[in-house]
């Protein structure tokens, strides 16, 4: 909207078992969470100023996920895409930890049942990875299927939630 002043945007960048995760918030709001070398990476200049205090409870809540306390993420988010992307990423957030749902389970689960293509494009943006489970997606015989962070990094996240459930 005209006159509006552009959302305050900050990131830090943390250290995981996955490698670097660059966490980026807007106005105090979650907006992206990105592995290195992750596909659909924004510019650097999108991220804002680095300071990393408006992810704190994000780093722990993260730390916590990684060493197996922490099942469901409690934060802030701003989903910034599409009404369908963010309908599928809201979808993404009921996947109990530690299952998985096919691309066309997700379709079907959002009253879109052949649209389990957009569904795995929508996936594919998904800005906020780990916290909104894009990992937890398969393929219709429930083979791993592309992931934006690599397929190594699927195995890991998947084999995390299952190693603690």
């Amino acid at each position: 909207m005209p006159g509006e002043a552009a959302p305050h945007r900050a990131h830090t960048v943390i250290d995981s078992p996955l490698g670097p995760l660059t966490l980026v918030a807007a106005d105090g709001e979650l907006v992206a969470l990105h592995m290195d070398r992750w596909r659909h990476r924004p510019i650097d200049e999108e991220y804002g100023e680095p300071d990393p205090r408006p992810f704190q409870t994000a780093i722990t809540q993260l730390g916590e996920y990684f060493d197996g306390r922490r099942t469901r993420f409690d934060l802030p988010l701003r989903l910034n895409g599409t009404p369908f992307q963010k309908q599928v990423w809201r979808t993404l957030m009921e996947i109990p930890y530690g299952e998985t749902m096919t691309y066309g389970e997700l379709a079907a689960k959002i009253g879109r049942p052949t649209a389990a293509r957009a569904v795995g494009h929508a996936n594919a943006r998904n800005p906020i990875s780990i916290i909104v489970p894009c990992h937890r997606l398969v393929g219709s015989t429930g083979d791993l299927t592309g992931y934006g962070g690599g397929l190594d990094r699927k195995r890991q996240l998947l084999a995390l939630e299952r190693r603690n459930t």
